[in-house]
């Protein structure tokens, strides 16, 4: 679990060709614990490919990233490939983070194939592979519009 900006720092420098997974959230939450489960059910299918890496959206010295992503629901998944930050285009307003728990371990695996091969042809922006009734749907809400 990561805790401190430096940590993350590191991690999205260090992880070279492969598709750095950074789950923000709380182990206290369920949906959290939810993804969490995939996520670990699915490391070893993913390993050559990506690493994953958990973000503890309480902690005080992540909160530059909280707010920088605009995490305001978790868990949220954001995606980097050699420190770029990856973006999917899953039909949400939204395509900086994956927003809510995958479905199941496949749609995971599937998400992160997708950008991986996106990355790998030089692109900062992947298409979502899952079908529209498998992408978590949610409100934008503005402040002060």
């Amino acid at each position: 679990m990561l805790t401190k900006k430096k940590e993350i720092d590191n991690v999205i420098r260090d992880t070279i060709d492969k598709v750095l997974v950074l789950r923000f959230g709380r182990a206290s939450d369920p949906v959290c614990l939810h993804l969490d489960d995939i996520l670990s059910k699915s490391a070893r299918e993913v390993s050559k490919f990506s690493t994953i890496a958990l973000v503890d959206i309480d902690s005080e010295d992540v909160q530059v990233y909280v707010n920088y992503f605009d995490i305001t629901l978790v868990p949220a998944t954001v995606f980097f490939f050699n420190a770029h930050h990856m973006k999917m285009d899953s039909g949400t307003a939204d395509h900086t983070k994956w927003v809510g728990a995958f479905h199941r371990k496949q749609d995971f695996i599937d998400v992160v194939e997708a950008i991986f091969r996106a990355a790998m042809k030089g692109k900062l922006i992947a298409n979502c592979p899952l079908p529209p009734e498998r992408i978590t749907k949610y409100e934008l809400l503005y402040k002060d519009l």
